[in-house]
């Protein structure tokens, strides 16, 4: 049978959640500008599990209507029930670049006690760009959490705000040698001489994935 947007239109509104589940899947072989308005029907679907695919591929699709994604991300990410929904909207935020919810990213994380609502909203600020985010990401940095720490060194690698270097180095020496490559991959992305000590460190780590970003940040230095 033949995906055309009428009979994924049709799936949406099926009871049968595998078809409703399927119907969305089905988006990426439509014309994105029709994917993107069926999408739009699928993130307020009941089912958690279709808003969550839906909000996913806003990532992709978004971009056909950046003010209608912000919009209908930012309810999700505000007013949905389900963690998983919410963590989906805060990516594709982040992958559209939506500087515009910022704000809500930050009050989110703020009160929210989900920790992968907390975890996708760090991992996304990067994607964001927003200097605004240097302070929330100096917390997620902090907070004793490792899946926060590295996410938030990861975003800062992106952000790019030299300012993190020093919050970063103490990292360098972290148990966790997830951590330290991480802090690899954000000082390769900084450069410059700040960085070098650390990195020369680092290229001596017990860990070759480690040692090899770390030479390969020294390289292109």
């Amino acid at each position: 049978m033949s995906i055309t947007p009428e009979s994924v239109r049709q799936q949406l509104n099926s009871e049968d959640l595998g078809e409703r589940l399927r119907s969305v899947n089905q988006l990426r072989q439509l014309e994105p500008a029709i994917a993107f308005e069926l999408a739009q029907t699928a993130i307020q679907d009941s089912n958690a599990r279709v808003r969550y695919a839906a909000a996913s591929q806003m990532a992709s699709l978004g971009r056909q209507d950046l003010q209608t994604a912000l919009n209908v991300l930012r309810d999700r990410l505000i007013h949905d029930p389900e963690p998983d929904v919410q963590a989906a909207a805060a990516d594709s935020l982040g992958g559209l670049q939506l500087k515009e919810a910022f704000e809500d990213l930050q009050q989110l994380y703020q009160t929210t006690p989900e920790w992968i609502v907390k975890f996708s909203i760090v991992a996304a600020l990067g994607e964001l760009g927003d200097e605004r985010s240097f302070d929330l990401l100096e917390n997620a940095l902090n907070a004793g959490e490792d899946l926060l720490t590295m996410a938030a060194i990861s975003s800062f690698g992106e952000l790019g705000d030299q300012r993190a270097i020093p919050l970063l180095t103490p990292f360098a020496t972290h148990d966790d040698w997830q951590i330290r490559y991480r802090v690899a991959q954000a000082l390769t992305r900084f450069g410059g001489s700040d960085t070098r000590s650390t990195l020369e460190s680092l290229a001596n780590d017990d860990v070759e994935q480690v040692a090899q970003e770390a030479k390969t940040g020294l390289t292109s230095a």
